[in-house]
């Protein structure tokens, strides 16, 4: 019993850790989509609601309106992602408690990654959901625009001028705002905070500070320069990751508002700490999680192009 009670709280103890690390450490992408948790069954429905008006009241004693809002769904599908680590010295079993220990940091850290992963697949991605051609099951297959009406081309300039591949400029953040602006898409949460978002690697982060735009003083602080801290301006969330995808030095930063992606969770991170008589009663560091995203609205998601050399 006293065995027991003991490794059921170095469990607890590890589970806890690993949690801590995921929160300040880990995914880098979970705080900033809609999270919905809690979820059971082989799929799950995120459900939309689109824009309606108001109607003019032409006389009195009329009967009440009856508005068709326009509603549709979509559709995530979860996966099931688990991480082990065999540990033969049982003096090791002390460390892997340690909140600083390199266990816990690797497992924390493979695990928040897996979560990113997971978000950028389907920001850009295939969604699955209910339209003119599919009920509420959620069937039909919606893939990203190729009318390029959410994308921004990686020559793109404010000029007109074309030709030259571009990183991340404030020409292209600019019309950025413009299409979210367009769409109705840049509105603020109660907090007052931004819930638009920059995902992009550290080569669109040199670019920005590169940019004689960006080191105009009426643009920025100038501590960003001296320190190279680019986390927030022109009203986006800059989120750094080099997991964007890069093809033929050309990369999807990805830009989008907090609506417009989801991530649904059915089982969090699970932590366990045992035994494995199997092999020679080493103890078995192992945890897992399963988990979904899915791109919610086209009009709150942009893709900017750019260069990546």
């Amino acid at each position: 019993m006293a065995y027991d009670a003991i490794n059921t709280s170095m469990v607890k103890q590890y589970s806890a850790n690993v949690q801590h690390l995921l929160q300040q450490r880990g995914s880098r992408l979970r705080g900033a989509v809609t999270l919905e948790t809690g979820k059971i069954g082989e799929e799950v429905f995120m459900d939309r609601v689109d824009a309606t008006d108001a109607v003019e009241v032409t006389s009195r004693h009329a009967d009440s309106p009856l508005m068709d809002v326009p509603h549709d769904r979509r559709r995530v599908t979860p996966k099931d992602y688990d991480w082990g680590k065999l540990v033969d010295n049982p003096d090791k079993l002390r460390l892997i408690m340690d909140p600083t220990s390199a266990y816990v940091e690797s497992a924390a850290m493979a695990m928040g990654r897996k979560i990113d992963d997971i978000v950028l697949s389907a920001a850009h991605g295939t969604a699955y959901g209910s339209g003119t051609s599919a009920g509420a099951d959620a069937n039909e297959a919606i893939v990203w625009p190729a009318d390029a009406s959410q994308d921004i081309a990686v020559d793109f300039q404010q000029d007109g001028t074309t030709g030259t591949n571009k990183t991340l400029t404030v020409d292209k953040l600019i019309r950025a705002q413009r299409i979210l602006q367009q769409n109705e898409a840049d509105d603020y949460d109660a907090s007052g905070r931004s819930p638009l978002f920059i995902v992009c690697s550290s080569a669109q982060i040199e670019g920005m500070l590169n940019d004689d735009s960006y080191k105009n003083r009426d643009y920025s602080p100038l501590y960003a320069l001296y320190t190279g801290d680019v986390d927030h301006f022109m009203g986006f969330n800059f989120i750094r990751t080099e997991k964007t995808t890069v093809a033929s030095s050309v990369e999807d930063v990805l830009c989008f508002h907090r609506a417009g992606l989801g991530l649904c969770i059915w089982e969090d991170i699970v932590a366990r700490v045992d035994e494995r008589p199997d092999k020679r009663f080493s103890q078995y560091i192992y945890f897992r999680m399963t988990m979904g995203a899915t791109r919610l609205e086209e009009k709150r998601v942009l893709k900017i192009k750019c260069a990546n050399a």
